[in-house]
């Protein structure tokens, strides 16, 4: 039992070692390197060069544990890292960070989050992840091929480049949302039925995850802002903001539209349902005084003088027709029909 244990938890170290890598770089420099053994993952606080460590999997908590030990971290950060369901936020340590956001994929009409971590200061970024694969590639390759001016600053723009990467990341769901919607917000096109009220509920529904995600986001921007870390740029991350800020306006705008949708599915049911109580009260208007009439010469009673009449049927017929063309007359002076 123990031999197996022991077997299981080496698999579960040489997975995480395999998914886990530091990039170091300087202006002059770049090394991409992976780990043979735990021990050797070590964020050393250089002055000349910036450290990206990427794990992933959140999950594994011992591991986590031993690279806080090792590299003399606050141990609050593991209360944290240990919690997987954050909101997004950011805590200030002693002599770095802790920044958790949650990213999100637009799939099969829903929203599906991802969480992550990351611990920074000036000189590093230890990036955790919850799934493999991320967004962060395209970044790898501007300090690899040295373009921009990456490798001219600190962690603090390596920081900012990362979460400007999560949210376009919300850009690109909210953009599939749009697209999937596109159809439901022209007003030209509606067609008023239970099964279109459905879908704008649902369009609205996930517009509302999305703007309650961002809005989180752009609330954990504002505390950047404030950080009083040392050597810790913070004026990068007023851009983002705003672009959140953006966003969030998008969101406002669609939700009135969709709004919109609704409220004319309803005024277009309300004039139908208006049409047909019309139709039926001009019905009854005509067709009304004609039913007193023929109640009245329908009745059993001998002492009727027009029964006895040769002309009694084509006079009373002659009375309802003269009834019945009045009721139109008055209708249409009325303007009913239009």
């Amino acid at each position: 039992m123990t031999a197996s244990h022991n077997l299981t938890e080496e698999k579960k170290m040489e997975d995480f070692l395999k998914n886990s890598s530091i990039i170091e770089y300087s202006l002059n420099d770049f090394t991409r390197k992976t780990f043979n053994s735990i021990e050797e993952v070590v964020l050393k606080n250089k002055e000349n060069s910036i450290q990206w460590l990427n794990v992933y999997g959140l999950k594994h908590q011992d591991f986590t544990r031993k690279i806080i030990q090792q590299n003399n971290f606050d141990e609050f950060l593991m209360n944290l890292i240990i919690d997987d369901d954050h909101r997004n936020k950011v805590i200030e340590l002693d002599d770095c960070i802790f920044l958790t956001f949650k990213t999100l994929h637009y799939i099969n009409s829903s929203f599906q989050f991802e969480q992550m971590m990351f611990i920074a200061s000036s000189n590093y970024v230890w990036s955790l992840q919850g799934k493999k694969g991320d967004y962060f590639e395209h970044i790898r390759e501007r300090i690899r091929d040295n373009k921009g001016i990456i490798r001219r600053k600190k962690a603090d723009y390596l920081l900012y480049r990362i979460i400007e990467s999560i949210i376009d990341n919300y850009f690109n769901a909210y953009e599939k949302l749009l697209e999937k919607s596109l159809n439901h917000k022209d007003l030209s096109q509606v067609k008023p039925s239970p099964e279109f009220a459905i879908i704008i509920e649902n369009n609205k529904k996930n517009l509302f995850i999305l703007k309650k995600s961002i809005s989180s986001l752009k609330e954990a921007l504002s505390r950047i802002e404030k950080l009083e870390l040392e050597n810790f740029e913070t004026h990068y991350f007023s851009e983002l903001k705003e672009q959140a800020s953006f966003m969030i306006d998008d969101i406002d705008f669609n939700l009135q539209q969709f709004e919109s949708s609704i409220n004319l599915i309803f005024n277009i049911q309300n004039h139908r349902l208006n049409e047909v109580m019309k139709t039926l009260t001009i019905i009854s208007v005509i067709f009304i005084p004609l039913t007193f009439l023929a109640g009245i010469y329908g009745m059993n009673f001998k002492n009727i003088p027009e029964l006895n009449s040769d002309y009694g049927y084509y006079i009373l017929i002659g009375i309802m027709v003269l009834i019945s063309l009045v009721n139109l007359y008055y209708i249409k002076k009325k303007k009913w029909f239009d």
